[in-house]
Parts: structure tokens; C-alpha cells; sequence
């Protein structure tokens, strides 16, 4: 009977897996009929089945709950809060009960009399009659029957020797009875799985240490398949060339199938959650709503075991210190129900994992002052420090505000075993926080283990692999673009990118690598260009080789604190190549960051002056009037056009641009100054959009950004102009684009 309770295992967590998100989905959907039904065919499943091969316990406490359901699903009982918490109770003795059989084989002693009794209470609540004992259901006794083994005397015979207490099942009193031979109640136990709804026959548990001794296998059997296609860029034996095509593509398969067994996706997790914040949020009188995105998102299954006790501490401790109760929400001027969101993605060949709430946020200013009175911070260290540094304080050991203790948390115990856990796998844990309207807490876990595919690269010597998760494109200077490309605004390298500009890092800088060892490429520029914690860097390399699949190692524990590297690789000539953390190497060049929400940027910008913050401004120069600037608020894109692209119409300048005609406003026209000679190269155009439409400054040349507070006096000429200011330590005429659009407009030089 092994290999059945084997396969009731797994079937029976699967259902109360289902149970747990069905009751939770109920009671957000009270009418739906499908649910009803469903939850009904599950708790069947589990008496039923349990019934047949003799687990008394769990099919005693399903009856009683399916009576209920049976109610239910005629009309004759209405499912409400406390019904549902009385269920899924059970379902916990369910899920009890399974544990202790997985581990010992038996049922154990867990004494199920009152959870049967809060089910039976219901049913008495209901003036329904108490369901009498559920008789040993006679499955199998049915089977043989249909099948002509046994007559309908044996099976009777072998009931009633269960219900005198015979511990035995029915299989086995009918083969000791000589009812039954044993090799017909072996087929007959085998049609009654495959009879089974659920394909529990197209699953199989396989221990993770297998799974992971095969993983190294194949990494090994990938390594070699890497060194024996380099060996074969050397031969023309078609024989020996056709073999190690056709083992590149059985190591490539066998790869793709290997990884699949160890990949889960988060959901399974996640999965868990909606009775998990149900259960606190009825427990604690609060009213909260879960959300989660990106539950397909796929991990490492050993990365699924090590997060699920840090997330699930960080979903209590959102719904404890987080969201308020609906009477401070309401007082607050939000929304009585609070939300819980819950975000998986893969960035930068890492797994991302974001919990947000809408609560209270962290109060900083207590968080500084617990620090103070318990002696880990003095008060000037904790004046000095950020909001950021003060907010990284609640992953201290036993550290907590709260001001008493609850079933959910207060004990100081939590964070500090998030970031503990974290760690051990190689991630990293941050929370930011805005007060009054709620924190959002982020878990980045690094590459491990695992086969992708990578771009190899040269610097200073040596070879790099960067995952191909990071890539965006390749770009290649060449002649003239090579010498003039790369452009320097405030001592920072960029390179305009089809109108952005796009901060640049030298590799052999940042590593500290010889210039170009090799002597190779000096005439030319490659720039691979990468995606960053949502924003483009070009990191300039001396050599692009090629893409290939890697084996990633992990460093050591030694080398674990360098940032710039995600880990190794072993490549097909034997060397070690050290494998790029895109992330890290953008922070360590301080880009990481800094990537630009529009709506922010604008909000920024018009309150800066009164804030007396930096703002951001672009400089250009037009005709003989020298420098200029306009808000980079007010700036969409940067275009170079080639003047060929220039039409006309009516009296218009017109280029062609994204889907609309964009007319062109020359500056120094607009300003009436002397006309420049003709300028060779491409057009620099400014492009300023406003409702939809867009309009093209023409330019002489785009100088610099630059973040400045600047003075501005007041210009009593030219309506076109804001005035003037200071900037960069020089005297500057600011722009006023909406005039100069408006005037313009009214000129009927512009639509």
C-alpha cells in the first residue's frame, strides 16, 4: 500500500492547497456556484480516497465537512465568515494529519473530537440531522464485484469485520479470507487510481539531492560540449563535425529538460498567502486586500524553500505594523480596506521580488530614537545619519517599535531573519518607506547555480560573461564617430543614443584593467549597451566575441562582498571567466538609481524654486547670441536630423516624425538674429511636446545638462525670453518655449 499513500501524498496536498484558496475566494465571491462545487469534489476526494485505503481519521473529519458542502451546494445552508473559519480549520487537521503520516507512515494520535465537533455544531445550528458514522467506503469491494472475483457474501463479510474493529482493510481481510487472490486486488487498486480525476500518475516526487547531482552532471557535460566545439572550429572531418553538432544539440535539450525540473514558479508560494493574510487580517479587525503580479515568474527550487519563511514574515509584519485599521485609514482620508501587493520579476539576471503596502509607512523618527535608548546609535551618529540608513535599522537583531507584544509580532524576531535568510543565498533585502502612505520592501536574489546564455566579452585581457538578461543592443564607433562620439557633460562620458543620452563606463576603469592590452580595436568603440534597476548604461569594452551558454558557478565566501560580479564560468579552453553583475557594476559607477519618471521629473521641476533645489537645464548655443538654456522639463527628446529630411509645408518647415508631421521652429529666426553660415552635419533639434503634439527647436549646437538653482532677472524685452541667470559661470538668456510656441502659432508658422 506504500506506493498508494505515496500518491495520496501528493494528491492530498494538492487539494488542500486548492481548499485554502477556494474558501478564500469564496468569501470574496459569496454566489459563485463553480466554487461551491469545487470545494465540495475536493473534500469528496479526500474522504473517499482516504476511506479506501483505511485512514480513518482523515475521512471521518472530510465526512462531517462534506454533509456541510452537500447543504450547501442544495441550497439548504448559506456559507458565511464563520462557517468558512470552522472549515478551513479542518483543513489545517487535514494538512496535520498528512505531515504526520508522510513522516511516520500512520495517522498518529492527533485527536481530531473537536474540530468534528465545531463541524457537527454546524449542521445542529442548522436543524440538520447529525450525519451518522461514515461507513468504510466499499470501493474496492465494488471493483472485484464488477470484475467477478468476489461475490457479494465475501465483501459483505469483510465490511462487517471493519465495523467490529478489525484494523485490517478490506483488501486485506478478503485475500487472508480466501476470497481474493492477491494479484486481483492489485489490478483492482490500480484501475481505482487510474480512475482517479486528478492525472496523479503523470507525477512523481524525486529527491532534491538527485535533482542536484544530475544539474552538476549536465554543467559538466555542458563544459565539455563548450571545449570539444571549440576543438572543431580547427577540424574538416565532416564526420567528427556532423558528431559534435549533433551532441551540441542532445546537451542542449538534455540542459533545457534538466533545468525545467528544478524550475517552480513563485506562485507556488504565493499561493499560500490569501488564507495567510485572510486569517491575521480577520484576527486583527482590519481590512486588507491582496494583489500579486508576476506569480509565473520562475525560480531555482532551492530558492523557493529559502524564501518562503522570510516572505511570509514580511506579509505578517506589513499586515501588523503596516496597514492601519479601517477607523485610522478613514481618518486619514483613505480607503478603509488596505492593499497588500505583492510583484515578481527577472532584471539583471536576477530574480526580483517587491511586497508593497499602503499602511503607514516606517516611522523614522521613532525607529531613531528606540536605536538611541537601547544603545546602538549615539544621538549625533543618529542625527546624522539618512532616512535610509535609519530605515535599514529594523533588520537589527531584536530590534522593534512595536508598543506591545501580539500573536503576530512585536518580540523583535521577523526582519532580522528576513535579511538573515536572504543573505545566506547571496541577496540582498531593501526597504524604502513614505510616511503616511506606506512602505515597499525589495528582495534581489543573485544568479545561482544554473545555465544561460551569456555575451563574451575581452577587457584589459581578460574575458567577461554578461547575461543576456542585461543586453539590449551592441553599438560599434567607427572613423570620425569614434573620435567625436563619446561626449563629456560635467566630467561624465555619454553618448547620444538616437536623441538620449546614454551615461557611459569604461570596464577597464572600473576594474582597474590595462587600456586595451591586446592593442585590438583602437580605431573603433564597442559599447554594449545594458538595462540597469530600470535604466540604460553603455559599458565600452575592447573586444565582443560571442554568445554562448554558460555554467555559473558561485564565488567563494571570500569573494561574495565584490559587488561587480555575479559569479564564474569555466569556458571551452579551460580558463575561468568572471560573470558581470550588471547592477552592481552600475552602482559602483554610481548610474544605478536613477532612472527617470517623467511624472516625477515634473513635479520636481515646478516646485524646485520654491525649494530652493537644484534644477535641471539644458544649454545650447544659437547664432551670435551665445549660450541659452531651456527647464529639461520642458525637453521630450534630443534629434539629429540629416537636413535632407527637412520638407516643406505651406511656408513650414516640416520633418517627418514618429507618425506626425513636426514642424521645425528655427531658434535664432524666432529671436531675430544674424543668420549663422551654413552649419555641415547633421541638425540638432530640441524636441519640446505639449497635448500631443510635438514641435522641433532647431539649434546650433546642444552644450551640456546641467543641475543648478539659478536667480533669474527678469527681462522686460523680448516675450520669447524668461530672462536671464548665472548658470555654469555664465550669463544665460533662458527660453521661453510656450511663448515662443504661442507666437509662433499665431504667425501661422506652426499648426
Amino acid at each position: 500500500m506504500d506506493e498508494f499513500i505515496q500518491e495520496f501524498l501528493i494528491e492530498g496536498s494538492e487539494l488542500l492547497d486548492q481548499l485554502d484558496r477556494d474558501f478564500v475566494e469564496f468569501e470574496k465571491n459569496p454566489n459563485s456556484k463553480e466554487l461551491v462545487a469545487q470545494i465540495f469534489r475536493a473534500i469528496h476526494t479526500l474522504k473517499g480516497t482516504s476511506g479506501t485505503i483505511g485512514l480513518k481519521k482523515i475521512e471521518s473529519v472530510n465526512h462531517v465537512g462534506e454533509s456541510i458542502l452537500s447543504r450547501v451546494r442544495e441550497g439548504r445552508l448559506e456559507l458565511n465568515a464563520q462557517i468558512i473559519s470552522v472549515l478551513l480549520s479542518m483543513v489545517d487537521v487535514d494538512r496535520q494529519l498528512l505531515a504526520t503520516l508522510e513522516s511516520t507512515g500512520e495517522e498518529g494520535d492527533l485527536d481530531c473530537t473537536a474540530v468534528v465537533q465545531s463541524l457537527n455544531a454546524i449542521l445542529v445550528q442548522q436543524d440538520a440531522p447529525e450525519p451518522e458514522a461514515a461507513p468504510p467506503a466499499p470501493l474496492l469491494g465494488h471493483i472485484l464485484l464488477q470484475q467477478g472475483v468476489v461475490s457479494e457474501g465475501a465483501v459483505a463479510d469483510a465490511v462487517e469485520h471493519q465495523a467490529n474493529g478489525d484494523p485490517r482493510l478490506i483488501g486485506e481481510i478478503l485475500v487472508q479470507n480466501g476470497a481474493a487472490p492477491q494479484m486481483a486486488i492489485h489490478d483492482a487498486l490500480q484501475s481505482q487510481s487510474e480512475s482517479r480525476e486528478d492525472p496523479v500518475n503523470s507525477n512523481i516526487r524525486v529527491d532534491v539531492n538527485l535533482l542536484d547531482k544530475v544539474m552538476n552532471l549536465v554543467g559538466e557535460l555542458v563544459l565539455a560540449r563548450n571545449q570539444i566545439l571549440q576543438f572543431t572550429s580547427h577540424q574538416k572531418d565532416p564526420t567528427f563535425l556532423n558528431t559534435a553538432q549533433r551532441l551540441n544539440l542532445i546537451t542542449t535539450e538534455l540542459q533545457e529538460g534538466v533545468m525545467k525540473t528544478r524550475m517552480q514558479p513563485i506562485g507556488n508560494v504565493w499561493n499560500k498567502f490569501p488564507r495567510i493574510v485572510r486569517d491575521l487580517a480577520n484576527s486583527s479587525g482590519k481590512l486588507v486586500r491582496l494583489e500579486m503580479e508576476g506569480a509565473q515568474t520562475e525560480l531555482d527550487k532551492t530558492i523557493i524553500e529559502a524564501i518562503k519563511d522570510p516572505l511570509t514574515h514580511i506579509i505578517r509584519n506589513s499586515l501588523d505594523h503596516g496597514i492601519e485599521a479601517p477607523d485610522e485609514r478613514q481618518a486619514a482620508g483613505k480607503r478603509t480596506q488596505g492593499l497588500l501587493f505583492l510583484r515578481a520579476f527577472h532584471e539583471g539576471g536576477k530574480v526580483n521580488i517587491e511586497i508593497s503596502d499602503d499602511g503607514a509607512g516606517l516611522d523614522l523618527d521613532a525607529i531613531r530614537a528606540k536605536a538611541v535608548e537601547r544603545g546602538i546609535l549615539t544621538a549625533q551618529n543618529a542625527a546624522r545619519m539618512t532616512d535610509r540608513e535609519i530605515a535599514s535599522l529594523i533588520f537589527t537583531a531584536g530590534f522593534s517599535t512595536a508598543k506591545k507584544v501580539t500573536n503576530i509580532s512585536g518580540r523583535g524576531v521577523g526582519m532580522d531573519v528576513v535579511k538573515t535568510n536572504i543573505e545566506k543565498i547571496g541577496g540582498t533585502v531593501d526597504i524604502s518607506s513614505v510616511r503616511g502612505h506606506g512602505a515597499t520592501l525589495k528582495i534581489k536574489i543573485p544568479l545561482t547555480l544554473a545555465i544561460i546564455p551569456a555575451l563574451i566579452v575581452t577587457s584589459g585581457g581578460e574575458r567577461f560573461a554578461i547575461p543576456q538578461v542585461s543586453l539590449v543592443e551592441l553599438v560599434r564607433l567607427e572613423g570620425k564617430a569614434a573620435e567625436t562620439g563619446i561626449e563629456r557633460i560635467q566630467e561624465a562620458a555619454v553618448y547620444r543614443l538616437r536623441g538620449n543620452l546614454l551615461p557611459i563606463v569604461y570596464l577597464n576603469r572600473e576594474l582597474k584593467l590595462a587600456a586595451n592590452v591586446n592593442g585590438a580595436g583602437e580605431e573603433a568603440i564597442n559599447i554594449v549597451v545594458l538595462q540597469a534597476d530600470g535604466r540604460q548604461f553603455g559599458l565600452i569594452v575592447d573586444e565582443i566575441n560571442d554568445t554562448e551558454e554558460i555554467v555559473v558557478k558561485p564565488l567563494s565566501k571570500q569573494l561574495k562582498g565584490v559587488a561587480c560580479f555575479a559569479g564564474a564560468t569555466i569556458m571551452g579552453d579551460g580558463k575561468v571567466a568572471l560573470i558581470l553583475d550588471i547592477v552592481g557594476l552600475a552602482q559602483i559607477a554610481s548610474l544605478a538609481g536613477e532612472s527617470h519618471d517623467h511624472s516625477a521629473d515634473t513635479a520636481r521641476d515646478d516646485s524646485a524654486q520654491a525649494a530652493g533645489k537644484a534644477e535641471s537645464w539644458l544649454l545650447f548655443r544659437v547664432g551670435d547670441r551665445g549660450k541659452l538654456a531651456v527647464p529639461l522639463s520642458m525637453v521630450s527628446r534630443l534629434e539629429e536630423f540629416d537636413p535632407a529630411a527637412v520638407e516643406f509645408s505651406g511656408n513650414r518647415q516640416v520633418v517627418q516624425y514618429r507618425g506626425e508631421i513636426m514642424p521645425l521652429v528655427c531658434i535664432a529666426e524666432a529671436l531675430h538674429l544674424p543668420a549663422q553660415a551654413v552649419r555641415e552635419g547633421p541638425m540638432q533639434v530640441v524636441v519640446h511636446s505639449e497635448g500631443g503634439h510635438s514641435v522641433g527647436l532647431v539649434v546650433d549646437e546642444i552644450l551640456d545638462i546641467i543641475d543648478q538653482n539659478v536667480s533669474v532677472t527678469r527681462s522686460s524685452g523680448d516675450a520669447c525670453l524668461l530672462g536671464s541667470a548665472v548658470i555654469h559661470q555664465h550669463v544665460t538668456d533662458l527660453l521661453n518655449v510656450p511663448e515662443l510656441v504661442m507666437s509662433m502659432a499665431s504667425e501661422g508658422r506652426i499648426a
